[in-house]
């Protein structure tokens, strides 16, 4: 009886350790895509954006890649590994309906601190061709206002939008300098 306990008790502490590693794992990122192997255009701005704004924490671009109908993912961004990965229903709305969400993450306990704009993505004719979500570092004592977050964010997902000819042109190969 002694022994079956035992057995019993080890088989439990396994099972309890198991159940703690996994848990530690961060979770596995879903994707639904996989770019091509050529730097996108897309990609391409992403970078010229991410190394002309300091103040930017990230820039992610989303939306509808060609030939795949009603398949909502991030084609590009800072995050190269988050390629692929599935949109979620918020950012859905955005790129469906055009929505504007600002989230400016008054008092999140999020470390760095930040400021995250959802805008419409559109191209040089003003169709929207996707979702640019822009988050600005927002360390303690930055007194910038959402206002001006909102603004600053406008001001980039504008400039992208002069870049792009059309949705298709975001998936092409980016011109070489």
């Amino acid at each position: 009886m002694r022994l079956l306990r035992k057995i019993t008790l080890a088989a439990a502490l396994g099972v309890l350790a198991a159940a703690a590693a996994l848990a530690a794992e961060p979770a596995a990122i879903q994707k639904n895509w996989t770019a091509p192997m050529h730097k996108m255009l897309a990609q391409a701005l992403v970078d010229d954006v991410m190394a002309s704004h300091p103040e930017l924490l990230s820039l992610t671009l989303q939306g509808e890649p060609p030939g795949h109908k009603g398949v909502y993912t991030m084609f590009a961004g800072s995050f190269p590994d988050r390629i692929g990965k599935v949109s979620s229903a918020v950012d859905v709305l955005v790129i469906t309906k055009g929505y504007t969400i600002l989230d400016p993450r008054w008092n999140q306990d999020d470390n760095p601190r930040k400021s995250t704009y959802l805008m419409p993505l559109r191209d040089k004719a003003g169709q929207n061709v996707g979702l640019a979500v822009v988050v600005f570092k927002n360390p303690v004592g930055t007194n910038r206002s959402e206002k001006e977050f909102f603004l600053a964010a406008s001001e980039i997902r504008d400039k992208l939008a002069q870049r792009i000819p059309n949705h298709a042109a975001l998936f092409a190969p980016a011109a070489q300098p």
